[in-house]
């Protein structure tokens, strides 16, 4: 989509939610007829605290470019649902000023029962913090989610770095660790601004000395598909596809799946696992 696109598509979204409202709806008392439905342009300037030749303009796809905090007043302006919120900050080309709670993380029943039907392939939900939220018994024995990491205990970078069992079972774990943390910095750059971001690099830059000299270099990377062998405790040495899929219904989410690599015996190993699982 071109700028000017974009900058047409947020003037017809603003106008559309303008007209569905009328003034009896955002407290405004009508004062005579109206020729079109729905607000008035002035109307929504004074809601949302700005200048009524601006927000004209805004609507009419000028090249202006509304702040975070304009944009938000905007919406509690022509009381927009959360969906619509996040519409507009994208077609603004901006990110939502408003961080998402923890408890908005939520792993459907369904999704759940995906997660075990994978068994004894080891899968796991990773939610918009990197935080471990839903995983299936294979995931938890392959990965040892069950041995908490305090005070970030289901926060997969920060077991990366602060667990020293990460070091020994992962495979080339200065290689791996490097794409991991390019990875979280491409995924986290909506959030730097957020309290908890804040607080995990701190904590992270005081107990690792790998990320403190890491960090700063800025590395970024998306997420691809790609090997990952693990030094198992119990089992030895399991080799993996690593696959990432989105949840549609919230793209925050990501399904990480561990697909046995063909030709090894890390299916027959991940099989002795579980049965030890069951016989405890």
């Amino acid at each position: 989509m071109s700028d000017e696109q974009r900058r047409q598509g947020l003037a017809d979204f603003l106008r559309t939610r303008r007209t569905r409202l009328s003034p009896e709806q955002v407290g405004m008392i009508p004062g005579g007829r109206r020729r079109t439905p729905g607000l008035r342009r002035e109307e929504v300037a004074q809601l949302a605290n700005v200048g009524v030749s601006w927000y004209t303009m805004l609507e009419q796809g000028r090249d202006i470019n509304p702040s975070r905090e304009v944009l938000q007043s905007i919406a509690g302006a022509l009381q927009l649902t959360p969906d619509e919120q996040q519409h507009l900050f994208l077609l603004a080309n901006q990110q939502p000023l408003v961080e998402s709670p923890l408890s908005d993380e939520q792993v459907s029943p369904a999704l759940c029962r995906v997660l075990d039907a994978l068994d004894p392939i080891p899968a796991y939900i990773l939610g918009r913090r990197w935080n471990y939220l839903a995983w299936n018994t294979a995931a938890e024995h392959v990965f040892l989610l069950s041995e908490l990491v305090p005070p970030y205990e289901y926060n997969a970078i920060w077991r990366i770095f602060a667990d020293p069992k990460k070091r020994q079972y992962v495979t080339k774990w200065e290689q791996t660790a490097q794409r991991v943390l390019a990875e979280f910095r491409a995924d986290s750059a909506h959030c730097v601004h957020e309290e908890w971001f804040k607080r995990l690099i701190a904590d992270l830059e005081r107990v690792s000395p790998e990320f403190r000299a890491w960090w700063p270099r800025h590395d970024v990377s998306s997420r691809v598909d790609a090997r990952k062998d693990i030094d198992h405790p119990r089992v030895g040495c399991l080799m993996f596809e690593h696959t990432t899929l989105q949840v549609p219904a919230m793209p925050d989410l990501k399904l990480m799946i561990y697909t046995p690599l063909p030709e090894t015996d890390t299916m027959e190993k991940l099989q002795q696992l579980m049965d030890r699982v069951i016989s405890i």
